[in-house]
């Protein structure tokens, strides 16, 4: 075997493989997948770490200091139009992403670690998904029992809800 054809066999498993995506609980019934190469750091923590901002918009839980920066944390299930998560938690599932310089502490129901999706799974969300989630999406993936909703990052740091 030389060289081109082992490159060759590397290149055809990554295909296979799929690309990494941080796999997101939104709700009871939603699961989202945010591409990995967006997503800054995962963090729990506790309810009390977020400081309270009056005059936010609606779906912002507060402000989070985290290693001297301080980042907008979103409830992303309702941001997205879903559930919100409830404010009596004790900690916060929380996946920070990073687009070019600006960053943003998303809160959801639970980070249920890293999936690898392939591309060509990825289809239009609309008419799958509900309209308002479709501002916010890449496309969706349909699985057996759900709709995995594929996050567009770059629009989540512009949603006018934020503003």
């Amino acid at each position: 075997m030389n060289t081109s054809t082992l490159d060759l066999q590397l290149n055809r498993s990554h295909q296979n493989i799929g690309e990494a995506y941080l796999k997101l609980q939104l709700d009871d019934q939603n699961h989202a997948a945010l591409p990995i190469e967006f997503a800054q750091e995962v963090l729990i923590v506790p309810a009390s770490r977020l400081t309270y901002m009056p005059n936010a918009p609606v779906c912002m839980l507060g402000l989070l200091n985290q290693r001297s920066r301080v980042f907008w944390v979103a409830d992303l299930p309702q941001m997205l139009g879903l559930e919100a998560i409830a404010t009596d938690v004790h900690l916060y599932n929380i996946a920070i992403i990073q687009v070019q310089k600006a960053a943003l502490a998303l809160a959801v129901q639970a980070v249920k670690g890293v999936q690898r999706l392939n591309r060509d799974l990825i289809q239009s969300p609309i008419g799958t998904v509900a309209p308002n989630l479709t501002p916010y999406l890449r496309g969706c993936i349909p699985q057996d029992r759900e709709v995995l909703l594929v996050l567009d990052p770059e629009a989540i740091l512009n949603a006018s809800v934020l503003r």
